[in-house]
């Protein structure tokens, strides 16, 4: 670390970070690298065929052999996590973290980006937010680095691309509402997310005169909460009509009970079956306090790191285009 700032940045999740448009990941890397105050360093398997843009040097790993995470880790004084939910999450999270306390990485971003984890029934209702929780643990066990956790809820252009996600089928003219679609939930798009980590390791480590006395230690081994948007999908169907210039009459508008939705796609997990309802989104529009849904009334550190207020309709047009294109996977 250099001048009480952090200096060198690892970053794991790059695999498909510049392809098909992008990943949370490649949205990070693009706002560290536009700070001009951080080295990236990606890491990737031996395998990987991935390129990268200029100002991104690279390292190779095999997760199989854990030394080589170390050696590549060696010298960094930050590791931002980002793994795909379609990998061994809870295996390679583990390794990394292990790893980069072995290296004397002082600080980690842990694989986080989702809706709140802090919440107590989403946690034990979905069992993928409780390696959250444990990566968190492992870290304070471990006792070598501190995590700083970014809750964003789920993203806006991502989850609005994929029609079983926040139910938008922008080709068809088709909305699906979890119950009434009137439960409002925290989500932010991936730039936003990229702006946040950037501006959270830009801070400086301990307070300086001229800084308001913010700095990245007073969130040692602490949640912070980002977003973009506190909406509903009523609030997303408003506007996909002023995106598309359509009317609510030219769009097919369905409904589905969000605790129904969840309990199906459970036991179809449960059954080792392909879940036929989304539970992940389902859940976090449940009704009431019991959902989650909306971390607003926590507390964001938004206006701490200066994070701009985003326009909805971009977000709507560019998740539309997304789809449109091809790229709701």
């Amino acid at each position: 670390m250099a001048n009480n700032r952090i200096s060198k940045v690892a970053i794991v999740g790059l695999t498909l970070a510049f392809y098909a448009g992008g990943n949370v990941g490649s949205f990070i890397t693009r706002a560290l690298l536009q700070t001009g105050k951080h080295n990236v360093t990606a890491l990737t398997r031996a395998e990987s065929n991935a390129s990268f843009p200029d100002g991104v040097a690279t390292k190779q790993v095999d997760y199989d052999q854990p030394e080589t995470l170390v050696e590549a880790l060696r010298g960094q004084d930050a590791l931002v996590i980002t793994i795909s939910g379609m990998a061994p999450m809870k295996q390679i999270e583990e390794k990394l973290i292990r790893a980069a306390g072995e290296a004397g990485v002082s600080w980690i971003l842990p694989n986080e980006w989702s809706p709140d984890s802090t919440h107590d029934g989403i946690v034990e209702d979905i069992f993928l937010f409780q390696w959250k929780v444990a990566a968190r643990r492992l870290i304070e066990e471990i006792g070598r680095s501190s995590y700083v956790a970014v809750v964003t809820g789920f993203w806006y252009e991502y989850s609005l691309a994929v029609p079983n996600n926040y139910g938008f089928d922008f080709a068809n003219r088709m909305a699906t509402f979890y119950d009434e679609g009137d439960i409002e939930i925290s989500t932010s798009t991936w730039p936003q997310v990229g702006r946040a980590v950037a501006a959270l390791l830009s801070l400086p480590l301990q307070a300086e005169a001229g800084h308001g006395g913010q700095c990245l230690s007073q969130f040692k081994n602490q949640v912070v909460f980002v977003n973009s948007f506190v909406v509903s999908q009523k609030d997303m169907l408003a506007s996909a009509l002023r995106v598309t210039q359509s009317k609510e009459s030219d769009w097919t508008i369905s409904k589905k009970a969000s605790r129904e939705q969840f309990t199906i796609g459970m036991a179809d997990m449960k059954e080792g079956r392909k879940p036929s309802a989304n539970f992940l989104y389902a859940r976090i529009f449940f009704p009431g306090p019991d959902g989650g849904g909306d971390f607003e009334h926590k507390g964001t550190v938004n206006g701490l790191l200066d994070l701009p207020r985003e326009d909805l309709d971009d977000a709507t047009k560019t998740a539309m285009e997304r789809q449109m294109a091809g790229g709701a996977r």
